[in-house]
């Protein structure tokens, strides 16, 4: 499978190419503003020094016969980043954003995007690839830190979430479950948040 990770040197984007290199065979383009300067080419990695927010010609090319792309890109510039991307056309696409663009943070109401201007790119983002014809999965998440893969509660959109902190390694989990099913939660806004 070719896999392109969109925020490739981010502290996610090189924890989950870390996960794939070490337990998949699957091959990587790594995709950032400096990416070239992080990683060298083999046979199973790709290096692409592109800025998603404003190359889409390079972006295209680069994820042409790609069979998911992960967006591990966040920033004033994200709804930019996911309408160039919906406009490339991916087979499959993972993409994070926050937890708390619906308003569904129910013990951290501060953090919701009524409450928290920050959250507007995120939610705007959303929108845009919830009403395209890609074949998404929108990984809401809270506040990332290191620890257990399986400390996490996954709620669907419309649900109550009532915690905003999330492992790397519970993403990197249910990521590595959509490349081995990419049905699997298609067309779906999951967050991904640890247990209370």
């Amino acid at each position: 499978m070719n896999i392109a990770i969109l925020g490739a040197t981010g502290n996610f984007g090189i924890a989950l190419t870390s996960k794939l290199l070490a337990y998949t065979d699957h091959n990587l383009t790594l995709i950032s503003r400096n990416a070239g300067n992080k990683f060298e080419d083999n046979y199973r990695i790709k290096s692409k020094s592109i800025d998603a927010s404003n190359n889409i010609r390079d972006l295209n090319k680069a994820l042409e016969n790609q069979d998911l792309v992960y967006c591990a890109i966040s920033g004033d510039y994200i709804p930019v980043i996911a309408d160039n991307i919906i406009n490339c056309h991916p087979k499959r696409l993972i993409f994070m954003a926050t937890v708390g663009i619906y308003n569904e943070l129910e013990n951290a109401t501060h953090l919701n995007v009524d409450n928290e201007q920050l959250q507007i790119p995120n939610q705007y983002a959303v929108n845009l690839i919830e009403n395209s014809n890609v074949d998404y999965t929108i990984f809401r998440l809270g506040l990332m830190d290191y620890g257990d893969e399986d400390d996490y509660c996954i709620t669907k959109k419309g649900e109550n979430v009532k915690t905003h902190n999330t492992t790397v390694e519970s993403v990197i989990k249910i990521a590595l479950e959509i490349i081995d099913n990419p049905q699997l939660y298609s067309r779906e806004s999951i967050s991904i948040t640890k247990k209370e």
